[in-house]
């Protein structure tokens, strides 16, 4: 078997074939269709082999590997380090081209050590030049066109037309020696060729007698004897044939008969009871029409038993039919008030309140006229201090002389915040913010924050009490913020009246805190204003990326998650998870093509999980890298490692004046912010510091 070309051939319809050899490079193999150099595309492993289109049915198919014989794979350069990956290529590459010179070796004519001539090896020779010495082979074609001459061929010609008729006459031969030495007696049937026909023409009959008369009772014998009777029984049959041929063409009937003979008999002997059946044939016939109905009745003799037992009762439904067809008339009635009798016991059950409801009638029907549940604001039948719920908003509104208006707050609390992500030039925020909650609201009882900015009135329309409409459309990806505030009256109380409070009042500057013992209410000093240091930085991640391998114009590529040697982004910081086919190990350097282009591989950071995974932290200020195949050139791509943009915050407080902050603490903050405690600070997807309460 070959070790570095296999061969096929076309069926029409086959596209794809099997590389079954090993390879350094996709580079080093060629295919060939009929002769013709022809290109093709690997599998990601590398070891089937497809056609743009199916060879015709016959064609020679080869996929051949041919391993660079001028260039080395590897480079030893002094003082380099010794890799076991830069022996294996050397190596494997002296290796294929061993192989090849061997297989080569192989399509050559070589003599056959058996004779020591020249063996081609059951294949024919093609582009051999006419003979010119005695002892030159000569071609089909010097033999047809220049040896021959025209009447040769034609000679020729007719003898293979007629092959046929020679070989028959050669392996008939000493039969025809034979028909020679008899001639006089070929002569002899000859001149008596028509009696021989005759004799020929009835030669079975004539076999038939003859056989017959070489038996020891012979029926031709037989019957001559009888004809030469004075009384001959074959003259009798002969003068009574047409009874003979009737008995004949009769005889199955005869032989049924004959069968049946002691069933004739017994017919015969019943004769008078026959003749009574058949003078009361019509009675017969009537009872067989009927049969059906009869071995009905039959089958039922029971039950005709019983309803004439019961023969007054089946008169009395007949006497009553009307009322019983009224009934079955209105069946379907009936049965609707059999299958809700549970709620007509229900309401039976209930007549004492039914009649209540019924006296005090005008009184619901006023309730039903003053209080409504409904999707959208009744728009009839309103009266001031009319309610009616709305399913929409989820609230009670109450009829006042201007119109609907929520009967009590919108906001449920304080405040209500909601939170939108723009489109580009989007005006109208409503429904569902980025949290899933709803906005609603009462109007004249909103703040509006663009991106962080208080937008004044002028600059919103805010009436609906679900949709807050911009003058100006915002940009894509900016950040609406809607603070909802809640409507309320505080009861005019003296904080003397409060249960749970000290019973005096404390002192200039005090306000009522919680104790010690988280139990009640005392008097204490109100906190300082509370100092709040940010500090910005990055929050890293851990990315995973799938690396695959295909042959782009007779070479392989790497492809990241889908992209041919994508230019990579590997932020400082990050992690990155490579999984990679283990034929095509990947690798990281700071020259482009690492090894091959006498680079060295990077390290830094950089862990070979397993022989298809490889992973890398990346460092700060880490150079640009490149990644690579460690067995096979021009396979991978950039990998640029760019600082990334903070996107998280650290804040430190004062803690209500418990803790402190030093001045190089201080000195180092991105920002600071003087403010009441309570805040909670984040980065939002813009890079943009916001707090909530």
């Amino acid at each position: 078997m070959a070790n570095s070309f296999v061969r096929y051939t076309g069926n029409g319809s086959t596209t794809a074939f099997s590389i079954p050899f090993t390879y350094i490079d996709s580079a080093h193999l060629s295919c060939t269709v009929a002769g013709v150099s022809t290109t093709f595309t690997l599998n990601s492993a590398g070891t089937t082999a497809t056609l743009s289109s199916a060879p015709a049915s016959g064609v020679a198919i080869e996929f051949r590997r041919k391993t660079s014989q001028t260039s080395r794979l590897t480079d030893y350069v002094a003082g380099s380090v010794l890799k076991e990956s830069d022996l294996d290529t050397d190596s494997i590459q002296a290796f294929n081209m061993s192989q090849e010179a061997i297989d080569d070796s192989g399509d050559v004519i070589k003599l056959d050590n058996a004779d020591f001539q020249w063996d081609t090896q059951n294949k024919r020779l093609k582009n051999v030049a006419d003979p010119t010495a005695n002892t030159d082979a000569a071609t089909k074609n010097y033999l047809e066109n220049t040896w021959l001459s025209t009447t040769d061929k034609a000679t020729l010609n007719n003898v293979n037309s007629n092959i046929t008729a020679i070989n028959t006459v050669n392996s008939n031969i000493s039969a025809i020696n034979t028909t020679n030495s008899n001639a006089t007696n070929i002569n002899t049937v000859a001149t008596n060729i028509g009696s021989v026909n005759t004799v020929a023409t009835d030669i079975t009959k004539v076999i038939a007698v003859a056989n017959d008369l070489a038996e020891a009772v012979s029926e031709v014998e037989t019957v001559a004897d009888d004809l030469n009777e004075t009384t001959s029984e074959i003259d009798t049959v002969a003068t009574n044939i047409t009874n003979v041929n009737n008995v004949g063409n009769s005889i199955a009937n005869v032989n049924t008969v004959a069968g049946s003979i002691s069933n004739v008999n017994t017919v015969a002997g019943n004769n008078s009871n026959i003749t009574s059946v058949a003078g009361n044939s019509s009675n017969i016939n009537s009872a067989v029409s009927n049969a059906t109905n009869i071995n009905s009745v039959a089958g039922i003799a029971s039950d005709v038993t019983s309803v004439a037992g019961i023969s007054a009762a089946v008169t009395a439904v007949n006497n009553n039919s009307t009322n019983i067809n009224a009934v079955n008339s209105n069946s379907a009635n009936i049965n609707t008030v059999a299958g809700n009798n549970t709620n007509i016991n229900t309401v039976a059950a209930a007549n004492t309140n039914i009649g209540t409801v019924a006296t005090n009638v005008a009184g619901v029907n006023s309730f039903a006229e003053r209080y409504r549940i409904l999707s959208s604001a009744p728009s009839s039948s309103n009266d001031v201090g009319d309610l009616y719920f709305d399913t929409t908003a989820n609230e009670l509104k109450v009829y006042k002389s201007s119109g609907w208006a929520a009967a009590g707050s919108t906001v449920n609390g304080t405040s209500n915040r909601f939170e939108y992500t723009a489109t580009a030039g989007q005006t109208t925020f409503t429904g569902a913010d980025s949290n899933s909650a709803t906005m609603s609201y009462d109007a004249g009882f909103i703040d509006v924050y663009l991106n962080g900015v208080k937008l004044a009135n002028a600059d919103f329309t805010a009436t609906s009490g679900t949709s807050v409409v911009l003058g100006t459309g915002a940009s894509v990806n900016d950040i609406l913020m809607i603070v909802a505030y809640g409507t309320f009256q505080l009861a005019n109380i003296s904080i003397n009246d409060l249960t749970d409070t000290p019973a005096s009042i404390g002192t200039a500057g005090q306000a009522l805190v919680v104790n010690g013992a988280g139990n009640a209410l005392t008097y204490s000093n109100a906190s300082s204003a509370e100092v709040y240091g940010f500090n910005k930085y990055y929050n890293p991640s851990t990315l995973v990326k799938t690396v695959t391998v295909q042959s782009v114009s007779g070479s392989n590529k790497y492809f990241i998650d889908g992209v041919q040697q994508d230019t990579l982004d590997l932020y400082e910081g990050n992690t990155y998870i490579f999984n990679y086919p283990s034929a095509h190990p990947l690798k990281f350097s700071t020259t482009s093509n690492g090894t091959h282009a006498s680079g060295s591989e990077y390290t830094t950071g950089v862990t070979h999980n397993s022989s298809t995974q490889v992973t890398i932290v990346v460092a700060s200020n880490s150079p640009t890298l490149y990644y690579y195949c460690s067995s096979h050139s021009a396979m991978g791509g950039t990998a640029n490692t760019p600082t990334p943009a903070n996107n998280a915050v650290q804040y430190i407080t004062t803690n209500q004046g418990q803790d402190n902050i030093t001045e190089s603490q201080y000195a180092n903050f991105d920002d600071v912010l003087f403010s009441a405690s309570g805040f909670v600070f984040s980065i939002n997807s813009n890079g943009n510091l916001i707090s909530t309460i």
